[in-house]
């Protein structure tokens, strides 16, 4: 599974500008899309070719608080699900007692951990990081988030904490020989599990959260239509409430690594409750990671006919930034739409692993463009010249050009729409990059071939005689 890394410390010692350099910044890409609220506490981070989602957990102490707050005992509760913490603290004010109280819950927790000194800026690095060494937490990193310095080793530091990283691709990397993965996510009581049951036509045993009870997705291995599928449950995990009724354990985290897992996420919502900020969160990453998404809206049996419409009109308007995906209305208890779902998913693992030949691309491009030209900037026209595909799952695009930086936002929504139209792309983001058209050989000198350097000669003779 995909390590995760959380970020502890005090409010204000630099924890987002740090988890800003890890991920770097990849999740603005998520907050262009229009209608997304997302919680942007989680992201993806790679560090030498791996994967690893990052926690910041926001301020574990504020003036006059003390550490039993709610928002305290959430932050720690992610760090516990953690498999390395990051304890930030600031150079400039040096120890004091709020960090050592929040070392000491950490400690409690048995987890390893970095601490991490940050805006050393100009300070002298060894001078600052002796104060932190009476916190007993190991070794201090002592960097400058803001500027980068000290990063890299930070990096290393993390990288030497999972020596026995898989050095093969994520799941979601491989290619369709590897058969599809699908991850089935959503909020605790949506019906994930019945869902689940509908599919393997069988009732599957529920693992209660006892000790030595993993906190990882189950991995279930079937077939559908006579191709091998995996499905990743993220409703594996239970506890007993006192009633003695079975109430899912909901984790985010644990949701993220299921979706760092799969090649298509088939997103479960509650058709009475509608989207909520949890839903946000993880639909934001799916974005992010690229993803192949089917939307299944469950409990439609327990709506009245009049309700219906008013439903639909409410996910459409909450639902713009995932247009590409799937939406289906199911009754997982009565098993009403469920296998058009898993079809569904087919369809869009398909689609995120499908391959285009460069002429067909560009076809589809001068159609594009013959359809609506690209608008005028300062005077110019953009030109788009030509496009190749870039890579699979999902599907991307590279359009060389001139003036690419330029190209407005609704235009490139025009370009990505009439891409997932025209290549029948169902179910899957589509990615567009820009690349600059500079012309490579500017500057340097034409090298003629020996046939080519005889008949100037023969020219400049010839031009001589007259």
């Amino acid at each position: 599974m995909v390590p995760v890394i959380a970020l502890l410390g005090r409010p204000n010692v630099g924890k987002s500008t740090l988890f800003n350099r890890l991920t770097k910044t990849r999740d603005a890409l998520v907050a262009n899309f229009p209608g997304l609220t997302r919680d942007r506490q989680y992201g993806s981070a790679v560090l030498e070719g791996h994967s690893f989602i990052v926690i910041d957990t926001g301020g574990l102490s504020t003036e006059g608080e003390g550490l039993d707050d709610l928002m305290v005992q959430q932050s720690l509760q992610a760090a516990d699900e953690a498999d390395l913490l990051l304890f930030m603290v600031d150079a400039r004010e040096g120890l004091n007692a709020r960090d050592e109280e929040i070392a000491q819950q950490i400690r409690r927790l048995g987890k390893p951990v970095i601490p991490v000194i940050n805006k050393v800026d100009s300070m002298d690095a060894d001078i600052v990081s002796s104060e932190f060494h009476s916190l007993g937490l190991g070794e201090p990193r002592a960097i400058a988030a803001a500027h980068g310095r000290g990063v890299k080793a930070l990096d290393k530091a993390i990288l030497d904490h999972f020596p026995d990283l898989d050095k093969n691709p994520p799941v979601s990397e491989q290619g369709a020989d590897k058969g599809m993965v699908v991850a089935v996510v959503g909020r605790p009581n949506v019906g994930k599990s019945t869902f689940i049951n509908r599919l393997l036509g069988e009732e599957r045993l529920i693992s209660f959260d006892q000790p030595g009870t993993t906190r990882d997705s189950i991995f279930i291995p079937f077939k559908h239509d006579g191709k091998p599928v995996t499905l990743v449950d993220t409703a594996g995990v239970r506890r007993r409430s006192k009633v003695r009724q079975t109430v899912e354990k909901f984790s985010v985290i644990q949701t993220l690594k299921a979706v760092d897992e799969s090649n298509v996420v088939i997103m479960m919502l509650d058709a009475r409750e509608g989207i909520a900020e949890q839903d946000a969160t993880v639909l934001g990453y799916v974005l992010e990671k690229g993803r192949a998404l089917v939307l299944a809206i469950n409990k439609w049996d327990k709506l009245e006919h009049s309700q219906r419409d008013l439903v639909r009109k409410q996910l459409e308007l909450k639902l713009t930034f995932t247009d590409f995906a799937e939406k289906y209305f199911v009754s997982a208890l009565h098993g009403s739409g469920v296998f058009d779902v898993l079809d569904a998913a087919v369809d869009a693992y398909d689609s995120a692993f499908r391959r285009f030949s460069t002429p067909m691309l560009n076809d589809l491009l001068q159609d594009m463009l013959t359809e609506h030209q690209p608008p005028m900037v300062k005077g110019r026209r953009i030109k788009l010249r030509y496009m190749h595909q870039g890579g699979v799952n999902p599907p991307r695009f590279i359009i060389h050009g001139n003036q690419v930086d330029s190209v407005p936002t609704s235009y490139q929504r025009f370009l990505v729409n009439r891409i997932q139209k025209q290549l029948h792309l169902s179910g899957t983001p589509v990615q567009i990059n820009f690349r600059g058209g500079d012309n490579p050989f500017a500057g340097k000198r034409n090298k003629l071939t020996p046939r080519q350097f005889k008949r100037r000669e023969r020219v400049r003779r010839h031009r001589g005689k007259k």
